[in-house]
């Protein structure tokens, strides 16, 4: 980028000045031969007064050398027939009758530019002027311009080079912390400049993004860790229930070992389908199939199905409210909040759907113990379980909330955890239409 950069400024600039010096030397040349044309027109026009007059102008004084070049302004008159009637001293040979054209005479190191005007008498007059000046001053732009040019491109040159290389001396940092950042080193950072340019907004968004990928990991870990943690009770029980019935058959009372593998196999069940929805929660909202989903269905569905509840379920404030989102995940919203609900209500559950202007709202409380306001963002964390709070939590896995969380934040909604007027807990789900 260094190169390819300097390689454009260096070709921008050398079209540019080369184009500023031919327009220079064009305009500097078009004025001196206006010039000289102007010389020639002034001395064509006292000679034809003159000659009109009927009196020759003098052929000047004798020169000394006659074999110098001519003066820079010579003429001649001619008359009707084309014969020379009188001219410059200076002048060897004769003017070609060039209007307006430069021509070459004898003994002039230099062209000179012809003009012509008529006598009364049909005779011609013809004025030659050198275009000395206009040669000299061209050579003399020539060589500043053939000397300076090239050094100016080499100035533009190493000032890019320098510019350019201190501008990118900050990505060449970036890009070496980058190549040392691995799997197992998430929480190094970029260096990040100290300008607002647009490398330090590059180094900072790195930076931000870097963090969240380090949070994914620590997320993904902490889930594992636990997930293993919560998957080894099950499977303990079960093998411990085998290895009894194994080293002692018939100490167990007949069913008994039937029953504990099914209740254990099917905590287990719950856990894995529970962390397979959390985990596709949190693979962002791609994986939504989304459509019209009526909530107050999705509740009233809900508190209707399965067994009959330990508590009291009123809906009678559950009314329309439609989002735009996936029923399954909604559906999972809606059963764990009345589960955890139903768990912990004394003997009461209110359940509330109620359709706003940006969306719809959904609220379940219970009278049960309710939850610490130190603790309510903690009970929304994965295998997060209050035993002083909910000492009467039964059965969960510790993943119901955290799939709450995550399956509303992926449909761009929020939850908040307050106290209910029934003296428990009051969940507040809020979905954008």
């Amino acid at each position: 980028m260094r190169s390819r950069t300097t390689l454009a400024a260096v070709l921008v600039v050398a079209v540019a000045l080369v184009v500023a010096a031919v327009l220079l030397v064009l305009a500097v040349r078009s004025s001196l031969r206006d010039a000289a044309e102007t010389t020639a027109e002034h001395r064509a026009g006292d000679l034809v007064a003159q000659v009109d007059a009927g009196r020759l102008p003098a052929p000047g004084e004798p020169d000394d050398e006659p074999d110098d070049e001519p003066d820079d302004v010579v003429w001649q008159v001619s008359g009707a027939d084309g014969q020379v009637l009188a001219a410059s001293r200076s002048l060897s040979g004769s003017i070609p009758p060039a209007d307006g054209e430069t021509v070459a005479l004898r003994g002039g190191e230099h062209r000179y530019l012809v003009v012509t005007e008529d006598t009364a008498a049909d005779g011609v007059v013809t004025v030659a002027v050198s275009l000395e000046d206009l040669d000299e001053t061209t050579a003399a732009l020539a060589v500043p311009l053939l000397v300076g040019v090239p050094l100016l491109l080499l100035v533009v040159a190493a000032t890019t080079w320098l510019v350019v290389g201190r501008a990118l001396r900050p990505v060449e940092r970036i890009r070496t912390e980058v190549e040392r950042i691995s799997g197992s080193s998430l929480e190094r950072r970029v260096p990040v400049p100290a300008g607002k340019d647009e490398i330090g907004r590059l180094a900072r968004t790195m930076n931000q993004m870097l963090g969240r990928l380090q949070a994914a990991s620590d997320r993904q870990q902490q889930f594992v860790a636990d997930a293993s943690h919560e998957l080894r009770s099950p499977v303990a029980s079960l093998r411990q229930a085998a290895e009894v019935a194994q080293a002692h058959p018939g100490a167990l009372p007949e069913g008994e070992l039937a029953a504990t593998v099914g209740e254990e196999a099917l905590r287990m069940q719950v856990l894995v389908d529970q962390l397979l929805v959390l985990a596709r929660a949190g693979e962002g909202a791609p994986g939504l199939q989304r459509t019209d989903v009526d909530v107050d269905d999705l509740v009233l569905l809900h508190t209707r199905r399965g067994v009959e509840p330990s508590a009291e379920i009123d809906t009678t404030g559950v009314g329309p409210g439609r989002v735009h989102g996936d029923a399954v995940a909604l559906a999972q919203v809606v059963r764990n909040l009345l589960d955890n609900a139903v768990r912990h209500a004394d003997r009461r559950v209110v359940v509330g759907v109620r359709q706003q202007p940006d969306g719809v709202v959904l609220t379940v409380e219970d009278d049960g113990p309710g939850v610490p306001v130190a603790e309510r963002e903690r009970v929304f964390e994965r295998f997060r379980r209050l035993d002083d709070a909910r000492s009467r939590d039964a059965g969960g896995s510790g993943l119901g909330l955290a799939i709450v969380r995550e399956v509303v934040a992926t449909h761009g909604g929020s939850v908040e955890l307050d106290s209910s007027p029934l003296g428990g807990a009051r969940f507040v789900v809020r979905l954008p239409g």
